[in-house]
Order: C-alpha cells, then structure tokens, then sequence
C-alpha cells in the first residue's frame, strides 16, 4: 500500500469511530451538542480534511435539539398509544371472558329448560292419555253428551286418539250437525302435511 492510503486509514478509522461514538452519545440523550463537538474537534485536529467535518457539524447545532425533542415526543406518543392498546386488549380479554360465562350460563338455562319443557310434556301427555281413556271407558250416550258440550276441534283432538270403535259410538250419540264439525276437522288434520 501507498502512503498516502496509509495516511488516510490513519485519519479515517478514528473519525469514524469518533462520529459513531457521537452519534450513539446523541441516540442516547445523555450527551449534547457541545460534548460530541468537543470529541470530534479533539480527534479531527484542524486538519484541511476535517474542515469539511467541522462545517458538516455546525450545521447541526439548531436542529439536534429539535430532533431529540422531536424523537422524545415522537416516543412518548408511541407509549401513550401501547398503554391504550393494551388497555384495549385487556377490555376485550375481560369481555371475551364475560362473554364465554354468558354462554355457558345460556347453554346450562337452555339445557335446564328442555329438561323441564321435557318433564311438562310427558306429565301433559300422560294425562291427556288418561282422560281419552277415560272417555272411551264411558257409556257412549253420556260420553255423546259431553262431546256435544265441547268446541268441535276440542272433540276431534279426543276422537283422533280414541280407538275408532269407541269414537264410532261417540260419534253416533251427537247431533248431526256436531257430529259433521268434528269428522270434518278430523279429516283436514293431516291435509296440510307434506305428501313427499
């Protein structure tokens, strides 16, 4: 290597090091303007060289301060911001959670009520097994007499789980008009039912 790259190395390693050393210095906010001048004016000299340095250095002055107050306000905002977005997710953790106990609570009200529902419709089946058998076990005649008291769809819910003899006989105890009202209510039951 020539000497004049030898001198240069000399003088360019240890600028470098001194600026990267300023710089971190700044970065961190513990040193000013005025130390990492004093650093690099020591390690420059006055050299012609380090002229171009120099006045690359003392155009910065103003704006070092405005940058760090900058960078802090620009770092407080982005904290700030973290902390909201934390306590955002803290909120939806909590509902999320609320959320999940709603839903078992519901699942657990649900499951309780169709048990229950369960229960009422075998006790509500049941009796109405009970009383048709009741009305099958009458004497047609007085079992005509009590049909004949009841609204006609009432009486045809009756005779449709009736044994068909026993409802004949019903039947055949009312008036023809009544007896006409619960037969047509019977047969138009299923009409609606799906044929397919």
């Amino acid at each position: 290597m020539s000497a004049l790259r030898l001198r240069r190395r000399a003088v360019a390693l240890p600028l470098i090091a001194v600026l990267l050393a300023g710089s971190g210095l700044l970065r961190l906010g513990t040193a000013d303007f005025a130390t990492a001048r004093a650093a690099v004016e020591a390690a420059v000299g006055s050299t012609a060289t380090d002229a171009a340095a120099e006045a690359a250095a003392c155009s910065l002055p103003g704006e070092i301060p405005e940058l760090l107050e900058a960078i802090r306000t620009r770092s407080a905002a982005l904290d700030a911001r973290e902390a909201r977005l934390e306590d955002r997710r803290q909120a939806l953790r909590l509902a999320e959670e609320a959320v999940e106990r709603k839903m078992a609570e519901l699942v657990a009200a649900e499951e309780e009520l169709a048990r229950t529902l369960a229960i009422a419709d075998e006790a509500a089946e049941k009796d109405l097994a009970r009383l048709t058998a009741v009305y099958e076990n009458m004497k047609p005649a007085v079992a005509s007499q009590v049909f004949a008291s009841m609204a006609p769809d009432f009486a045809a819910g009756f005779l449709g789980r009736m044994r068909p003899e026993a409802a004949a006989e019903i039947l055949s105890g009312l008036e023809p008009g009544v007896a006409y009202a619960i037969s047509v209510i019977l047969a138009g039951r299923n009409a609606a039912a799906p044929t397919e």
